[in-house]
């Protein structure tokens, strides 16, 4: 397997990487762009673009969406309160809600005091989905990913609101597949392609499992037509602003008191911490598929930002790679199947350039960055490089044993 002479990054990401002649990939080189971009030259075009989308009869000016993690607090802060901007803020119900995502969403509505839609799908419908996208592609995700990229879509077209503000495009921020000059937007092709993977609403129909047209529709992204009569467009934040989610967390922590919270698989406490399953159950499948994980995904991020060296980031992916996910339990109930179930389902898509089969009918990975980590630093426990995440104390007790699908939409100040 071949990696990234700079973070940590194989050759089989799922999104794609090239390697330049000193070994550097695609994601690393696009990134170098952050230290050479004239980000107020670039503000300024966002300026004159957000000028050009002011309602004039006081209705929204654009569409933003949020959950109870990642950038939202930072994205509606810069958007309403900077740039003086009247969004709509959208979001789709993950069903996998923890009690400090549902928090910091129901904060984020009472601090910026925006109008707020929630797309919550039926229980069942999004099970048998599920079901049918852990057969097919393995992904206990796929539904999430599907309902948080076109609900606020469908809501550009249904309340002719044009302009949609996401944060950061992974395929700039992860695998350099734009450079930030480019200001690509988004688009159903990219969707499509490599969110879905390769997956429309519409061929998750399941006569078998009695999933219907019906059942996918809050699934299936408004056709041409009705788009190009709003003109609905997206645009990427980082495109016109420095990308550092973990300085724009911390910024919100101190501005706003956003909640953080430990997670399992990676020394990241800031993002996906609203789903009990992101930076487990998903996170470990995917380590199942390709053979790393999220925290090889915020080590690259942190060695690119200088947080980190190559070697501590190592040391770092060893550390978290293996760790077993938890709250398994909750989704195995949740859907209804067993455990060997599961494994089955996901056996099935394995990456053969990252598994093979041993002679015991095991699967032993083919290659591992921890595998060149430098002597010294491999039986190193003591060393502590986290990055200086930072654990937040709750404003109240939180519930760790189960999903909340609907909680209180505001909090008290």
């Amino acid at each position: 397997m071949k990696y990234c002479s700079r973070c940590m990054y194989p050759e089989n990401h799922p999104l794609n990487l090239t390697f330049n002649q000193d070994g550097l990939c695609s994601g690393c080189v696009v990134h170098e762009e952050k230290d050479e971009i004239d980000w107020g030259e670039k503000e300024n075009d966002l300026k004159s673009l957000l000028n050009s989308y002011r309602s004039k009869s006081h209705g929204y000016d654009c569409i933003v969406p949020v959950s109870g993690a990642r950038d939202s607090y930072f994205i509606v802060d810069q958007i309403k309160n900077k740039y003086g901007m009247n969004p709509l803020l959208v979001s789709y119900n993950k069903h996998y809600n923890t009690d400090i995502g549902i928090k910091n969403l129901a904060y984020l509505r009472s601090y910026f005091d925006c109008d707020f839609l929630m797309q919550t799908v039926s229980p069942d419908v999004v099970k048998n989905i599920t079901r049918v996208t852990l057969r097919d592609m393995g992904s206990i995700y796929w539904h999430c990913i599907a309902g948080q990229t076109v609900f606020p879509v469908q809501c550009a077209v249904r309340y002719k609101v044009p302009l949609i503000i996401w944060g950061a495009h992974q395929g700039i921020d992860q695998v350099g597949m734009f450079s930030h000059h480019d200001n690509v937007e988004m688009t159903r092709k990219y969707r499509k392609e490599h969110d879905l993977m390769g997956f429309e609403a519409e061929d998750i129909v399941d006569t078998i499992l009695g999933i219907t047209e019906k059942d996918v529709q809050p699934f299936v992204y408004p056709n041409d037509i009705d788009l190009e009569k709003v003109g609905v467009r997206g645009i990427y934040l980082n495109n016109y602003h420095r990308w550092d989610s973990k300085q724009q967390h911390e910024n919100m922590i101190d501005k706003y008191s956003y909640k953080s919270q430990l997670q399992t698989r990676t020394f990241d406490t800031y993002n996906d911490i609203d789903c009990f399953h992101y930076s487990n159950l998903h996170d470990h499948i995917k380590y199942i598929k390709y053979g790393y994980g999220k925290i090889t995904d915020h080590v690259s991020r942190e060695i690119r930002l200088k947080r980190l060296s190559r070697e501590e980031g190592a040391v770092l992916v060893k550390r978290y790679t293996n760790k077993k996910p938890e709250y398994n339990k909750l989704f195995l109930d949740w859907i209804g199947i067993k455990e060997s179930g599961l494994n089955y389902l996901l056996d099935k898509h394995r990456n053969p350039t990252a598994w093979h089969k041993g002679c015991d009918n095991e699967w032993i990975i083919n290659d591992s960055i921890i595998n060149y980590i430098p002597d010294g630093y491999s039986n190193n426990k003591n060393i502590d490089f986290d990055c200086g995440f930072r654990i937040t104390e709750p404003r109240m007790k939180t519930l760790n044993d189960r999903y909340t699908l609907i909680g209180r939409g505001y909090e008290d100040e």
